[in-house]
């Protein structure tokens, strides 16, 4: 089965083409642009390349994977705070329907991660997984007694804005939300609200990733920004084993990438916040798809069911 995805993120949109045969996903080929402020003008640079697949490999089906808050349901981008407003109430799904002449499905990108993972990935033979991008945003997918739940109109598992504290680095437009301690811009802001506050001169335009090359050299203050982002990060496991008792949470982006880093910090909060018979049966896990997921996440969702 060959299938077309489409990934929407704040500063790029992909698209790709794969190949799904059983349990086992390929990506055939893929193409990336710059997200531009409007939509239409974003997919207009991706159709030479879908109109190309499209022809070639017969395709009829495409998923779409992008970051909430949106409705499902109606094929519709509501509100996400990574993109331009003109994104805004953006359907997508009838648009790329008429484009394109592909049947469409449109997932929050941690939904679709999600089910990428579940059949492909570190949740493979689980019944409830939880996967959490943890990436520009911060978002929970939700597979549920074997199924992708989404809530009434696709805003289930909408973690990154819940409040955390009552002050701390701005995330779902909102001060100390999870999304503010736990994603890669959450990070960089973390750091410069605690060097302003120390006195301590940083870069401007640090970057999550600079932040933790420089906790892995020993560097005290980078090591103390990781620590309280892992600490808050082991508050928003604690919060969904408690709620979903599942089997495994996978998470993805800087998680994945610094989970030696994670762990020794979030393990004690992990132990003091949540139930213990809800976290002695649930691993906290890397994502295994790696950093492309967003593509295979896309493709997983025009599988369908």
């Amino acid at each position: 089965m060959y299938c077309i995805g489409f990934d929407i993120g704040g500063t790029k949109c992909a698209v790709s083409i794969g190949e799904i045969i059983g349990d086992k996903i390929s990506v055939l080929k893929r193409e990336e642009v710059k997200t531009l402020s409007s939509p239409m003008n974003t997919l207009d640079l991706l159709a030479p390349f879908v109109m190309e697949w499209k022809a070639k490999y017969k395709v009829k089906n495409a998923g779409i994977s992008c970051g909430g808050p949106l409705d499902s349901g109606k094929g519709v981008i509501i509100s996400t705070p990574n993109l331009a407003k003109e994104w805004h109430g953006f359907a997508i799904v009838s648009y790329v329907k008429e484009k394109f002449g592909l049947l469409a499905i449109l997932e929050n990108d941690a939904n679709a991660c999600a089910v990428a993972e579940w059949r492909f990935g570190a949740g493979r033979g689980t019944k409830n997984m939880i996967f959490l991008t943890f990436g520009t945003g911060l978002g929970a997918g939700l597979i549920l007694d074997e199924k992708l739940y989404s809530g009434t109109n696709g805003n289930a598992g909408e973690i990154g804005h819940i409040r955390l504290a009552n002050s701390g680095p701005v995330g779902f437009h909102k001060a100390g939300s999870a999304e503010g301690f736990c994603s890669g811009s959450g990070i960089r802001n973390l750091a410069l609200i605690r060097a302003k506050e120390q006195g301590i001169s940083i870069d401007e335009n640090i970057t999550a990733k600079i932040i933790f090359e420089k906790a892995r050299l020993n560097e005290e203050f980078y090591q103390n920004i990781v620590k309280e982002s892992a600490e808050k990060f082991g508050m928003v496991l604690s919060i969904l084993l408690d709620l979903f008792n599942p089997e495994v949470i996978v998470a993805g982006g800087v998680f994945m990438r610094n989970y030696d880093l994670f762990m020794p910090y979030l393990t004690p909060i992990l132990t003091r916040e949540s139930l213990e018979d809800a976290r002695k049966v649930c691993r906290i896990l890397p994502a295994e798809i790696g950093e492309n997921i967003g593509d295979y996440a896309s493709l997983a969702l025009a599988k369908g069911e």
